[in-house]
């Protein structure tokens, strides 16, 4: 099962992954990231930031992969997630913009762009630590319920609760909001070494406790990280409000060596 960590704050969930981070820079100068967008990163990205410039770490060298794209959004549009990475990981991270890497999602090229991420992710070697936001529905990326727990990276339609959710990036216009997506794959981000999923706030909790401590379904995609051998998941007390466990959880981690990170 997942390590399950419940913490105060976005802030001290963001600590543990950028101590995270920065100890793989450390080890692997040239290690790849797995980058995602949402809220829910802004705060690990944040600290990650601080770490890198505190620190003195070197990342000219790392890499990156994001987890997602809209189909048929110019990538110079702001809320496209070409510009999103660039603004709230390339830029404060100070990483190389030719070293992070963004799904295709110009249409007339969106039939092979999927393999050939998944082609461009195993040539880099496969992503090491790969973040993760959770939706209510339980999605990761933008795979919906209903997702293969197998799947490539593809394009998908997205559902009216996910463009109705992304509508407030959009003037708060749905129409503006693409229908469809390029995504990787339930399969593609399981390949990556460590997964850290972050969520917080009462909303997420029903979807937290369907991942951590319900079935593994294709009606809730995050519940595949109970089949990762090296999976975390860092949630607020409010996402943790559902979970039947998380006195244990809170045990095991306030026993845990400290040599063994997470």
């Amino acid at each position: 099962m997942a390590e399950v960590i419940i913490v105060n704050n976005e802030e001290a969930a963001g600590r543990i992954y950028a101590q995270c981070v920065a100890d793989l820079i450390r080890s692997k100068p040239d290690c790849v990231l797995g980058l995602a967008t949402g809220s829910s990163p802004l705060a690990a990205y944040q600290a990650l930031a601080h770490k890198v410039k505190d620190d003195h770490l070197d990342v000219s060298h790392v890499r990156g992969f994001a987890l997602d794209e809209y189909a048929g959004l110019d990538p110079s549009h702001p809320q496209s997630y070409r510009s999103t990475i660039t603004r709230t990981v390339v830029e404060p991270l100070g990483l190389t913009p030719d070293l992070v890497h963004v799904p295709n999602g110009a249409l007339d090229t969106i039939r092979t762009a999927g393999h050939e991420y998944d082609r461009m992710i195993e040539a880099e070697g496969g992503v090491d630590v790969q973040i993760l936001g959770i939706g209510t529905d339980g999605h990761i990326g933008f795979n919906e319920p209903g997702s293969s727990l197998a799947s490539g990276t593809r394009i998908k339609t997205l559902t009216e609760q996910t463009r109705e959710d992304n509508a407030r990036f959009f003037d708060n216009d749905i129409d503006q909001v693409p229908t469809h997506c390029i995504t990787q794959g339930i399969g593609t981000i399981m390949k990556a070494r460590h997964l850290i999923l972050l969520a917080f706030g009462d909303s997420k909790a029903e979807a937290i406790a369907e991942t951590v401590e319900g079935g593994v379904s294709s009606f809730c995609p995050a519940s595949a990280l109970q089949l990762h051998p090296h999976a975390t998941v860092i949630i607020d007390e409010a996402a943790a409000s559902w979970l039947r466990h998380k006195d244990y959880y809170r045990y095991a981690y306030e026993h845990k060596p400290e040599w063994q990170g997470i």
